[in-house]
C-alpha cells in the first residue's frame, strides 16, 4: 500500500513510511537517513534535523547558515522544510560536492586551505587570484580550529559563488568580463538568488 497522494501530502507519507518503500527517484541512502533524523515523524526535514543528519570529517555539524541556505535551495514549498524527494536531491548535491572537497584535499586534513581552495576555483572555471582565495578562508574558517574551511563552508563558499557569477553572466551580455550596474541593483540580483 503506497496510499494516496492528498494534497497536504499525508496520506502518502504515512504509506511511505508505514511501507518503507523507497519512492521513485529517491536516493536509498538518503531515504534511510532521511527517517533517522526526522525525529518528529512528521515527513519533513526542518533545519535542526537537517543539523543533526550532515557532518563534516571531523563529525562536527555543518553550520546553521550552510543547513539554511541548503533549506532554502531543496524546499519547494517554502514551508523552511524538505521532504523525502527534497532531501533526496540535496543529498546527491552534497555527495556531489563531497567528492569534489576530497579531491582538493590533497593533504587529506579534513579542511581547505587557501592554496587548494585557489586550486579548486580555477579547477571549476573561476579566474581569481590566490589573494581572494586566502581572503575566504580566513573569512569561513572556525575560529581557534585548524586553518582552512570544512565541507559545510566549502559548500556554501562554492554555492554562493555559483550564484552571484549566474546574476553577473546575465547582466554581460557582450561577454566582456565588465558590468555596469548599482549596488543595490547587484544586492538585489544576489540576494534574490542566495535565498
Amino acid at each position: 500500500m503506497t496510499g494516496g497522494k492528498y494534497e497536504d501530502g499525508k496520506q502518502y507519507r504515512e504509506g511511505i513510511m508505514q511501507v518503507g518503500n523507497v519512492p521513485p527517484g529517491v536516493n536509498q541512502e538518503a531515504y534511510q537517513w532521511f527517517h533517522s533524523v526526522d525525529t518528529d515523524r512528521s515527513g519533513f526535514i526542518s533545519r535542526k534535523e537537517l543539523k543533526q543528519a550532515l557532518v563534516n570529517s571531523n563529525w562536527s555539524a555543518f553550520n546553521d547558515e550552510t543547513c539554511l541556505m541548503m533549506i532554502n535551495m531543496f524546499d519547494k514549498t517554502r514551508s523552511g522544510q524538505i521532504d523525502i524527494f527534497g532531501f533526496s536531491a540535496l543529498w546527491d548535491f552534497i555527495q556531489r560536492w563531497r567528492a569534489l572537497f576530497q579531491q582538493y584535499d590533497r593533504d587529506r586534513s579534513g579542511v581547505i586551505s587557501g592554496s587548494e581552495l585557489h586550486q579548486a576555483l580555477a579547477q571549476m572555471g573561476y579566474n581569481l587570484s590566490p589573494q581572494f582565495s586566502e581572503a575566504l578562508v580566513r573569512h569561513y574558517s572556525c575560529r581557534g580550529a585548524r586553518p582552512g574551511i570544512q565541507l559545510d563552508r566549502f559548500i556554501q563558499v562554492c554555492t554562493q559563488l555559483q550564484s552571484m557569477t549566474q546574476v553577473f553572466r546575465e547582466r554581460d551580455n557582450a561577454m566582456t568580463g565588465n558590468i555596469r550596474m548599482s549596488y543595490e541593483d547587484f544586492l538585489s540580483s544576489a540576494v534574490g538568488r542566495l535565498m
